[in-house]
């Protein structure tokens, strides 16, 4: 949703690097429906942005967890809410798990070990694809 709002965001560049086929952009039915949610409540008319923005930045929409797979890694993170988008960027095996979600995730840095994936901002990500390009 950051990266929809504001076109000068390290969100929104991610966004720009996953139409450009640069990398690959991951999100679970989950978040993807709080998304919408979220806008069509509080910005009825960027909602239509949205969903256009997702398609042209060809992210891949992956499905949630089982109720059962939620369960079992409870211990994974405090709010049992965030287990099934923590479980689904796990499966999913993905990078680099991008969030403004300070308290749930950015504030316990047990949340990346027990998930055992790297967890931070968008400028975070960002900054982790440029070192992982200038070492190559």
């Amino acid at each position: 949703m950051a990266g929809v709002i504001s076109e000068t965001g390290a969100a929104h560049a991610l966004l720009q690097l996953g139409e450009a086929e640069d990398i690959l952009l991951i999100i679970s039915e989950l978040v993807l429906n709080e998304t919408t949610r979220s806008v069509a409540k509080k910005s009825a008319d960027n909602l239509e942005d949205v969903q256009k923005e997702i398609r042209k930045a060809k992210i891949t929409i992956i499905k949630n967890p089982s109720r059962y797979e939620v369960q079992a890694n409870l211990y994974l993170i405090e709010d049992p809410d965030d287990v099934p988008i923590l479980l689904a960027a796990v499966k999913a095996k993905v990078d680099y798990l991008a969030t403004h979600d300070k308290k749930h995730f950015l504030n316990d840095p047990k949340v990346e070990e027990r998930a055992g994936i790297k967890i931070g901002t968008p400028k975070d990500v960002l900054d982790w694809i440029r070192e992982n390009l200038s070492a190559k």
